[in-house]
């Protein structure tokens, strides 16, 4: 069976309309009628050679003639069975010519076309991607994570995978009957390269993970410091540290500091001396930076503002900074306050770590914070504002609960018929230390006529203490740091241990400003009877609970008021 010239040519030309129809449906700025003219003068010299060969062609081998039947006149007969019935008499390179040419005037802004049959694709060409290489941008699916506690036990869960790290909070808390008080964070851990840093609300935990190391691990901890800056703005970014790239008449009130920070048209900037570890060496150098929105630079020159002497240190927008938990010794590091910029696509390599140090911690303190608020801008303080609006928005739907303020409660005297407040402090101290003496004498007489009991207060005063959150028994000085560091230096932050140097005492560990204080609470003995002092007994208290509820509420002795106890959970 052949193919006569005349249908030849009328399927040469529906070819030539389809590929003007083909062409029209394009919104490429394409020279139409001169690729119409390419296209005609190929299907002519198309048309003229497949007219001159016989009506009989040998099968093609790869889209080629052999070499002893290609274009002869008198080719040897073939049976029909052995012809070729050609059904598209189009030459393989043509179409390709055309395809690469269509190609090249087509827009990069052209959204691409998903394939609908990715499984028809060869795994090398296929367009679709693998499992574990999802896009950042878009994650989807269940994924399994493992969270550690302090004392190294392990939860794995399942999450999905827009999971924020304020929902898993949220998750593990409601798991392990935490009291949700808006503290608990989660921390991005890396002991191969000892940083570690807390994860903001807002992050995908599924991101988060997939530039971690196996080695690395998150940790469920506390962290009063997190947004700490919001309430006390002074005490996170002192005056001599904070500038402004355009010029400003005088120095800027307390209450816009944080409104110029958080504005992305405004030009803030921290600014002094910081040591820099050179890359790839162990020596440190002590160069003048500057933070900014486009990243972090040093000058070459003193002090010098000068673009021309300004180098770039490290990026923000694919950085984080992290806190250096392995101390001094591992980097040579000459100060305590050590900081670290660890860009994203770095998993084991310590070269490519940003090592600094600062002079203090406050100084270090403002350095890491400014590089976060530089980094998220207004989404850090969304984050701070969800818990409060969450929590007004519940008090519309739950029963009124009860809200005493440290600050409301006032002395009552209610030896008459009718309570009076007292006014006169002295006449309030001296009705308090009344009070307490008559119930020291009302338990002491109760425990003449009880009976022992393992409920009885004599036998519990001794351990009741140990079931509370804030005490964790026989801990160094160091461990004790450690710990108030991990969950925020903030005013208030306390923890109480056994003593090492006396057995029978205990040791108050307070943060106040940055630094942490001790103070032992002693033993001493009225009336036959044992009691705590932390004062040298002018305070005295039959337990620990008692000494530290009476201290949440009165300074006494102390520099601040016990608010935010150090507590560790086990998942």
């Amino acid at each position: 069976m052949f193919h006569s010239k005349k249908k030849d040519k009328q399927f040469f030309n529906e070819m030539r309309c389809f590929f003007l129809l083909f062409l029209s449906l394009q919104e490429d700025d394409v020279d139409l009628e001169a690729l119409v003219n390419d296209m005609n003068s190929s299907f002519e010299s198309l048309y003229t050679s497949c007219s001159v060969q016989t009506e009989s062609t040998p099968l093609l081998h790869n889209g080629q003639l052999p070499r002893h039947a290609a274009y002869h006149t008198h080719a040897q007969p073939t049976s029909p069975h052995q012809r070729l019935h050609r059904s598209q008499p189009m030459h393989i390179l043509a179409v390709r010519k055309l395809q690469e040419e269509e190609q090249q005037y087509r827009t990069s802004s052209l959204p691409a076309i998903p394939n609908p049959f990715p499984e028809l694709c060869s795994p090398a060409s296929s367009p679709t991607l693998s499992s574990g290489s999802l896009p950042q941008c878009q994650p989807s699916g269940k994924y399994i994570i493992k969270v550690f506690s302090e004392d190294g036990m392990g939860k794995v869960v399942e999450i999905p995978a827009d999971m924020t790290a304020r929902d898993l909070c949220q998750f593990l808390v409601y798991k392990n009957h935490c009291v949700d008080d808006n503290s608990w964070a989660l921390v991005e851990h890396h002991p191969a390269l000892g940083l570690e840093r807390c994860l903001e609300d807002h992050e995908l935990v599924v991101q988060v993970q997939a530039s971690m190391t196996s080695e690395s691990k998150f940790l469920f901890r506390k962290n009063y410091a997190k947004y700490e800056f919001f309430k006390n703005p002074l005490n996170f970014f002192p005056e001599q540290m904070v500038a402004f790239c355009q010029e400003t008449s005088g120095t800027i009130p307390p209450s816009q500091l944080l409104q110029n920070f958080l504005n992305s048209s405004s030009c803030p900037e921290i600014q002094g001396y910081l040591y820099v570890k050179e890359m790839g060496r162990k020596s440190w150098k002590k160069l003048y930076v500057f933070l900014r929105r486009s990243g972090l630079y040093f000058s070459t020159k003193g002090t010098s503002k000068e673009p021309r002497h300004l180098q770039l240190l490290a990026d923000l927008e694919d950085s984080n900074v992290f806190t250096v938990i392995t101390g001094r010794k591992l980097h040579n590091a000459p100060t305590d306050f050590e900081f670290c910029i660890k860009p994203n696509k770095v998993r084991n390599e310590v070269k490519e770590l940003r090592m600094l140090c600062a002079e203090d911690e406050q100084s270090r303190t403002c350095w890491m914070t400014a590089f976060r608020l530089f980094k998220y801008g207004i989404l850090l303080y969304q984050n701070y504002k969800i818990p409060q609006q969450r929590k007004t928005l519940l008090s519309h739907f739950s029963a009124p609960v009860r809200s005493v303020s440290e600050n409301s409660l006032v002395a009552m005297d209610f030896s008459g018929r009718i309570g009076r407040v007292i006014d006169n402090p002295v006449e309030a101290q001296s009705a308090a230390m009344e009070e307490g003496h008559a119930w020291r004498k009302r338990g002491k007489r109760m425990n003449i006529l009880g009976s022992p009991s393992p409920l009885h207060p004599s036998s519990l005063s001794g351990v009741i203490h140990r079931t509370q959150l804030w005490f964790h028994g026989r801990i160094s000085r160091e461990e004790s740091h450690k710990m108030i560091h991990q969950q925020g230096r903030v005013d208030g932050m306390f923890l109480l241990r056994d003593s090492q140097s006396n057995p029978k005492a205990f040791v108050l560990t307070l943060c106040h400003h940055q630094k942490i204080k001790h103070f032992q609470i002693l033993p001493c003995e009225e009336d036959g009877q044992m009691f705590l002092s932390l004062d040298d007994g002018a305070t005295k208290f039959t337990d620990l609970i008692q000494l530290v509820e009476f201290y949440v509420l009165n300074r006494g002795v102390l520099p601040c008021k016990l608010k935010h106890p150090c507590t560790t959970v086990a998942l």
